[in-house]
């Protein structure tokens, strides 16, 4: 008699959540080919969009260095390059997508939901809410201990 081993099932860590981060970036970063954006590029026009089209220069600068974990700094170059490819409008208080802006970000947002779909398609949708729901929780958590990390100073700021 031949003994069976089974495998064990597959538990969150961070190899884990690094791994479909990095899968998640590498086929971002595939369909932003030939477009000439940056991942971070492409995220302040996700949010430009997601805001309507123009957002507060502050409250964009302030969700790109919390969500993407850059400096301040990296996140106005950043604006500062699509305003100078023409795909951005700013000045001190706003920062609103081109026309060019929108064309470019409809076109590869109407890529980059196709692949999600396929992607993601068939993994059942309650699935998917707990798994955000677990995600969120961490971040929130991974949040709270680099602001502990960073001292009262670095809180304040953020």
């Amino acid at each position: 008699m031949t003994e069976q081993r089974s495998t064990p099932a597959p538990t969150l860590d961070p190899q884990v959540i690094g791994r479909v981060e990095h899968a998640h970036q590498a086929l971002l970063t595939a369909l932003l080919a030939g477009s000439g954006l940056t991942f971070h590029q492409w995220v302040i026009l996700r949010l430009t969009a997601a805001a309507g089209g123009a957002v507060d220069r502050n409250a964009l600068v302030a969700g790109i260095t919390g969500d993407l974990k850059i400096t301040e700094l990296a996140a106005l170059a950043a604006v500062a390059d699509l305003t100078d490819a023409e795909l951005l409008r700013a000045d001190p208080a706003e920062v609103a997508l081109t026309d060019s802006g929108r064309e470019t970000f409809d076109r590869l947002h109407s890529a980059v939901r196709q692949t999600v779909a396929r992607m993601y398609g068939g993994v059942p949708a309650a699935d998917l809410a707990t798994t955000a729901a677990v995600l969120d929780r961490i971040t929130a958590r991974i949040d709270a201990e680099l602001d502990h990390l960073a001292g009262p100073t670095a809180t304040a700021a953020r």
